[in-house]
């Protein structure tokens, strides 16, 4: 476990300098780390196959677009049909239950329809989504610890994943940047990536909260795959290459509004 989050300790280290210069070798990255040319390949290679960065011989690049959009300009982008599958997922959460909600605009705006629910018990890896229910009589709401990024107050880490595999949960909510056509659920930031793995893995249920625009999106990182969600809740601009997507893998389709 230990040398597992070392190396995962060391492959974020090394994004943070991609992220900074954009480009990095491997012989410069061994004397900075102060490991073995070996080592950071094979670190490099992970990240690549995540499509987080991009190989070139001795050395390695930054993907483009690997960056979120602001939180703020994510809230206002298909507001009413995130208001309206927020309305409809909390209808899917049945009161006495235990929830987790990852963080997201969609995940959000389901949680706040929550407020009259009665007997949840709540985990989410966002201090925002926290904060919008913490004082919702009927809920008991837990974050577990870990680096808080300020654009949106996404929970990240090991610490955070070790966590939540705590937990067995009836129902999870989790959103995503993307869907891909080939049912590839995707993201922006490898750590939050392995914190939306671990909620999948750990609840029985699994809602995706997305609104149809996000079919079709490009994003680096994969967090699972339509097969593995029991309900998508989207809107009725939903197309028919997604719903199709849902029919062939078992999917429960909810069009809001």
């Amino acid at each position: 476990m230990k040398a597992g989050r070392n190396t995962l300790a060391r492959q974020m280290a090394i994004l943070e300098v991609l992220q900074k210069d954009g480009r990095a070798l491997v012989d410069d990255l061994a004397a900075r780390f102060e490991t073995t040319p070996q080592t950071i390949r094979k670190d490099l290679n992970a990240l690549a196959e995540v499509n987080q960065i991009s190989r070139f011989h001795g050395g390695a690049a930054l993907v483009g677009g690997t960056e979120y959009t602001g939180y703020s300009v994510r809230e206002e982008i298909a507001r009413d049909e995130k208001e309206a599958i927020g309305r409809s997922v909390s209808g899917l959460i049945p009161n006495n239950s235990s929830v987790i909600i990852n963080s997201g605009t969609t995940t959000v705006a389901a949680a706040r329809h929550l407020q009259h629910h009665l007997g949840l018990k709540i985990v989410t890896d966002s201090v925002f989504l926290a904060n919008e229910i913490r004082g919702f009589v009927g809920l008991e709401v837990m974050v577990p610890g870990g680096l808080v990024r300020r654009t949106d107050g996404a929970i990240l880490g090991e610490a955070a994943v070790d966590f939540i595999r705590q937990f067995r949960v009836d129902t999870a909510v989790i959103g995503a940047a993307a869907i891909a056509s080939d049912g590839a659920l995707l993201d922006f930031d490898l750590r939050e990536a392995s914190v939306a793995r671990a909620i999948i893995e750990n609840a029985r249920t699994i809602v995706l909260a997305a609104d149809s625009s996000k079919f079709g999106r490009i994003a680096p990182v994969c967090i699972g795959w339509i097969a593995q969600i029991d309900v998508l809740v989207t809107d009725r601009a939903c197309p028919r290459a997604l719903k199709d997507l849902c029919a062939e893998n078992g999917v429960r389709l909810v069009l809001a509004g």
